[in-house]
């Protein structure tokens, strides 16, 4: 059977299931709210039902999501002319590792630069790459006192200083093959392709995967199904991107950015003025002139609303308040005089600057004034005349250079501690066109103890849950619907921490105190239950085609500590500006020693449900408990166990029995090999 048909009759059968698991979760959940729910024990029945309502939700997105699952027949030929920068970043990894990486990119057959971005400014590293004839690249002095923004912001100085069309980006440990740019430079044939995403393969992973690192669900039918509706996304590394798309998506950012501040400006205008009105209600000279400065603050603002040149509306405004203040020049001095020291006080007359943030991926908002200078401006008594100089200074004080940032111009995002997927949004919302290019084409190392995994999918979650707090793609101009719950299941994703408490609650909850959250176990209950879950599984079984989902099934349950800090702590430092920190993942194997500390919240829980289950046992025996009841939950009970028994072996995982020697090129599979995982 010709490829073509046999994908086609794979989707077929994959929009099948996934209108049968539509049909039957919706079918489910509305019986749940509807007729099933123990309104006398509302205080556990609300949650549950309310978490299977987030499950269930989960579970659509998916559908949709697979919908259009996009298998990509070979690209086009690459264009001969193309010039790429292959960008490999670093922080503190070993200069040997790293150098294995540089030696790969060197290798890459289409014609290229290729850069070491060296975060750390390391003497040893620059010379290594000078020995190679390498690039090397570490931070120009414009960052010094500024927010670094990690990884963002290694890669914006890199793009300020190299000028390829094309930038392949690695990490410090994926080591490139040599066809990697042949077989993806071709996509970039439709001028509309800002990104071509490969999938992440690690070497140094056993076959039991005791730490979930392989991802076959993520880089497979996810990201393959996101490509289906333009929304494949960027993954931070072994990815090829537009230098034009990027550096328009930051210009755009940065007008963006001045528009907002300067309309904040003027929002804070209007309350100055109003205040100063009614304060010189008896000199009608002063209100007239009040008047004509708040009637160019609304045509000003109608005029940023319409999108008319920054430029163009904050002259024409200024003008308008020169021309009123020239009237009242001859009232009281001293008082105007008073007034514009309170305006230099407040940093305003000489352009203040927002310093750089605390946190990594934690950039202040740009409104230059700050908040402090802005409630005192909203709340003094001016004069007339220092009313209008405040205001004018308030306008003319945003910082159009951006002065608080080493660049003005960011072509990565810097609102999360991973720069990955805020910036593909970007380039969605502005038109761009991603491609997932579904072929392993770089080999790099997983974490080898399980405080290095933890630390690494905490930082995947907090960045995720910023991006979805300061730019919810929900309410992001440019996006498609698709694109936006295409983004936004990802985001959805993480939130599952919370649904996890419930779901381990409930069964101890009835086991031990026979609070069941259920009108009843009824026949109603399981011919809609079941149905929905044999489905479901029969929909993942077709999608995974062989691939090994259930490590990444046992992590969704078992990390459900660490979605939940993540969540937690991207609140505080979105909200609250509370510092998140940027931790770099390190690439070589940790000292071993047994790691239980790190999963007690996962231990202990597994011992309660261990606990409720003997208690529950006891009580079906005394005749206390229902048997339909004990036994359902029993098995709830033994199924978590399974799941979150995954942190017992990463506890004592020891690392790869055949580490990847330092220094050497790790093995990658062969063409056949290759094959053979992706089929």
């Amino acid at each position: 059977m010709q490829r073509g048909t046999r994908e086609r009759r794979r989707l077929a059968v994959i929009r099948i299931l996934v209108v049968l698991t539509t049909v039957t979760a919706v079918d489910y959940i509305v019986w749940r709210w509807f007729e099933s729910v123990n309104w006398a024990a509302w205080w556990i029945a609300v949650p549950l039902v309310a978490v299977e309502t987030y499950s269930v939700v989960d579970c659509l997105l998916f559908g949709i999501t697979v919908w259009r699952l996009r298998e990509r027949p070979a690209p086009p030929p690459p264009p001969a002319d193309a010039t790429v920068d292959v960008f490999i970043t670093t922080y503190n990894e070993p200069v040997d590792l790293v150098m294995t990486t540089a030696t790969a990119a060197v290798a890459i057959t289409h014609p290229h630069r290729t850069w070491i971005l060296d975060d750390g400014a390391r003497d040893e590293m620059r010379a290594a790459a000078e020995a190679a004839g390498v690039g090397y690249v570490t931070r120009s002095g414009d960052w010094a006192g500024h927010s670094r923004h990690a990884k963002a912001g290694n890669l914006n100085n890199a793009l300020a200083a190299t000028d390829g069309e094309f930038i392949l980006i690695l990490d410090a440990d994926q080591v490139p093959e040599p066809e990697i740019l042949d077989r993806t430079l071709g996509y970039f044939a439709d001028p509309e392709v800002a990104l071509v995403q490969t999938p992440q393969f690690f070497v140094n992973v056993p076959d039991e995967d005791p730490l979930g690192s392989q991802a076959p669900l993520f880089y497979g039918p996810i990201q393959q199904g996101k490509d289906g509706w333009n929304a494949a996304f960027f993954c931070g590394s072994n990815a090829v991107l537009r230098r034009e798309a990027m550096m328009l998506i930051g210009v755009r950012g940065y007008v963006d950015q001045v528009e907002r501040s300067v309309a904040a400006a003027l929002r804070t205008a209007d309350k100055v003025l109003a205040r100063a009105r009614r304060s010189a209600r008896a000199d009608l000279r002063a209100v007239a002139a009040l008047n004509r400065v708040a009637a160019a603050v609304t045509v000003a603002r109608g005029r940023l609303a319409q999108g008319e040149p920054l430029g163009e509306v904050t002259y024409a405004f200024q003008r308008r308040v020169e021309e009123a203040a020239a009237g009242l020049v001859a009232d009281d001095l001293a008082t105007l005089q008073a007034d514009l020291a309170e305006i230099e006080r407040l940093g305003l007359a000489a352009g203040p600057h927002a310093g750089p943030d605390a946190t990594a991926g934690g950039p202040a908002e740009p409104a230059e004034a700050g908040e402090a200078a802005v409630t005192a401006l909203t709340r003094r008594d001016w004069s007339p005349l220092g009313a209008l100089e405040s205001v004018r200074a308030l306008v003319a004080a945003v910082d159009v250079d951006r002065s608080g940032e080493a660049q003005a111009v960011m072509p990565m995002a810097t609102i999360s501690v991973t720069e990955d997927m805020a910036t593909s949004m970007r380039l969605h919302a502005h038109g761009w066109r991603t491609v997932y290019h579904h072929e392993p084409l770089a080999f790099g190392l997983a974490p080898e103890d399980l405080g290095t995994m933890l630390t690494q999918r905490l930082r995947w979650a907090q960045g995720t849950i910023q991006v979805m707090l300061r730019e919810n793609p929900l309410l992001q101009r440019g996006l498609s619907g698709t694109q936006r719950l295409m983004y936004f299941a990802t985001m959805w994703s993480y939130l599952s921490g919370f649904a996890a408490l419930v779901y381990l609650a409930a069964p101890v909850i009835y086991l031990c105190f026979g609070v069941l959250p259920v009108t009843a176990f009824s026949v109603d209950f399981f011919a809609r239950l079941l149905p929905f879950l044999l489905v479901n599984q029969l929909l993942f079984l077709v999608i995974s085609r062989g691939h090994r989902t259930w490590r990444g099934q046992q992590y969704s349950l078992a990390l459900f500590p660490v979605w939940i800090r993540a969540c937690t702590t991207a609140v505080r430092n979105v909200v609250f500006g509370r510092p998140l920190g940027f931790a770099v993942t390190p690439k070589v194997r940790q000292e071993w020693r047994p790691q239980w500390r790190l999963v007690r919240v996962q231990l202990v829980t597994m011992a309660v449900l261990v606990v409720a289950a003997v208690v529950g046992t006891a009580r079906m025996a005394a005749g206390v408990a229902t048997v339909s009841g004990t036994l359902v939950n029993l098995l709830w009970v033994a199924y978590d166990v399974v799941l979150l028994s995954a942190v017992v072996k990463a506890a004592r995982y020891r690392g790869h029995d055949a580490p990847v020697p330092a220094g050497s090129v790790p093995a990658v599979p062969t063409v056949s090999e290759k094959e053979a995982q992706l089929s």
